[in-house]
């Protein structure tokens, strides 16, 4: 532990990731909040996986055509946005069976993911970096999408709180007042698509799903305020990748499982505090 420390200052890759676990920290711990009381993890799951096709993608066409403008993170972006428009009007405007809809969007998009990989030359061995991540590789570009990202996701959440929270809470009581419920539910999934690029620059596509609501799901019970859950979910989830990082480093561990392993002690934890407090 004591090496990441003394590290930290002289290697600009440990500070670029420490950078990137607190970007990624900001919408986790909101967009998280709002899955975690929606109930719609499934949702971040299937955009997640999805994600892999435009990353495969993108990497295909920058090294096959050279395209080097075209980053596995901006096709992440794409692939994500996608996915999410496809779960939205199949679901709310085509009325399709929600959980049908998104195991076809996880399953093609982990199809044409891996399809694009393997036939991009030279990368192949790269495909466990998508699935798991690695934060210690962020670059001064990702960092960059990372950030307008994290501005685009907190202000139209912050926009737009009050009707989201209506839509999370009680949907048919926010239809009965005249609140658009597909469009806000829409521009969730957007929220959701563009969290979960950021979380898979950290902590991998197949993990993703756990980083958006362990974090959230720990809180949760020791507040009645949605804005305080986002907040202390934020905080949460940026000492568990901070901790991960620190602990990882000496021994080489995977930095996106080390976090998830710790973020599932932090809630097995705090299951046992609350059975202790309520005797």
């Amino acid at each position: 532990m004591i090496q990441f420390f003394t590290d930290l200052p002289a290697y600009s890759f440990l500070q670029a990731a420490l950078l990137a676990g607190f970007l990624a920290s900001l919408p986790a711990g909101v967009v998280g909040s709002l899955i975690v009381v929606r109930r719609s993890s499934y949702i971040a799951g299937a955009i997640s996986h999805c994600v892999l096709g435009g990353m495969g993608a993108a990497r295909y066409f920058q090294v096959v055509y050279g395209l080097e403008w075209m980053t596995p993170l901006a096709g992440a972006v794409v692939a994500s946005l996608v996915g999410a428009t496809i779960i939205g009007l199949a679901t709310i405007y085509m009325k399709e069976r929600a959980d049908s809809v998104m195991s076809i969007v996880w399953a093609v998009g982990m199809a044409l993911g891996i399809s694009f990989v393997m036939k991009t030359p030279g990368y192949g061995q790269d495909l466990m970096s998508y699935l798991f991540g690695n934060i210690l590789m962020v670059s001064g570009t990702d960092l960059l999408l990372m950030a307008i990202l994290d501005i685009i996701i907190l202000v139209l959440t912050l926009l737009f709180y009050n009707r989201i929270l209506a839509i999370c809470f009680n949907e048919e009581a926010a239809r009965v007042r005249g609140v658009p419920v597909g469009f806000y539910t829409m521009l969730m999934f957007m929220l959701i698509a563009l969290t979960t690029v950021l979380l898979v620059q950290v902590v991998g596509i197949v993990l993703v799903i756990a980083l958006l609501s362990i974090p959230a799901a720990t809180i949760a019970p020791f507040t009645r305020k949605l804005s305080f859950m986002m907040i202390g979910a934020t905080i949460l989830c940026f000492i568990l990748i901070f901790a991960g990082l620190v602990i990882s480093y000496s021994p080489e561990l995977p930095a996106g499982a080390t976090i998830i392993e710790l973020a599932g002690a932090t809630y097995l934890v705090s299951l046992f505090f609350r059975k202790w407090k309520r005797k």
